[in-house]
């Protein structure tokens, strides 16, 4: 019980303030938060341990606990994203995780067809296989599944330790954009086939021809979302 309410308690408030509810500069009192949240001050305690290792909130001495800015939320956790997408800046936080993608995975995959292992690269042509037999029943929940391994298996192909740790973000992603109604009701048989177009450079080990497969499905996946965050202002508009 007293996991299930601290993790209540930090979904809650990371995402008041991913949403702006709680905005940055703004002070909470451990009490008041025992109070509303219905929690003890020992699960308060806890889940502010866990949003300042995020850097949404932080404790000042005498003064409470305060909200920081978006500068300093560390935006590649899971769960930051998670909230992020279900707030009202879902189209900013598309757009920029949308982007990150489009200029890590193209390189993954040219990366992954030198160096993948073999095992590796048939397993890629097993998964996109599958995801073209489910895409095509309509089945979204399985595809993505199979999306996210394959995109996670191809970043760790890749041999680059950090692009393989950006699974978690790129699976957020993923569940985010089918969770909030933005895939189609069938994958298009396009994208169906760039997904083995992919695995099978992998495994033939033509680099370039991976990358320009992945680019594209990247570049169709702007497409289709697009519209999502077109009147979105950047968070650092530079």
């Amino acid at each position: 019980m007293s996991s299930r309410l601290h993790d209540l308690a930090v979904d809650t408030l990371g995402r008041r303030i991913v949403d702006g509810k709680l905005p940055a500069g703004a002070t909470l009192l451990a009490a008041s938060l025992e109070t509303e949240l219905g929690v003890s001050r020992s699960v308060v305690r806890e889940a502010v341990r866990v949003l300042a290792s995020l850097g949404l909130v932080e404790s000042v001495k005498r003064l409470g606990i305060r909200v920081l800015p978006a500068s300093s939320w560390n935006v590649f956790d899971a769960s930051v994203i998670r909230w992020r997408l279900a707030s009202s800046g879902k189209g900013a936080q598309l757009r920029s995780l949308t982007e990150l993608r489009s200029a890590v995975e193209p390189a993954a995959a040219e990366l992954a067809a030198v160096h993948g292992s073999d095992d590796a690269a048939a397993e890629l042509i097993a998964i996109a296989g599958r995801m073209r037999a489910v895409g095509r029943a309509g089945r979204l929940e399985e595809f993505l599944e199979l999306d996210i391994r394959f995109h996670a298996l191809v970043l760790a192909a890749s041999g680059n330790e950090m692009f393989a740790r950006l699974q978690g973000v790129i699976a957020e992603v993923l569940r985010g954009r089918t969770h909030y109604g933005l895939m189609p009701a069938q994958p298009h048989e396009e994208a169906l086939q760039l997904h083995l177009d992919v695995a099978d450079a992998v495994l033939g080990r033509r680099p370039e021809a991976a990358r320009d497969a992945m680019d594209r499905i990247m570049r169709r996946t702007v497409a289709e979302v697009e519209p999502v965050w077109r009147d979105e202002p950047r968070a650092f508009p530079g």
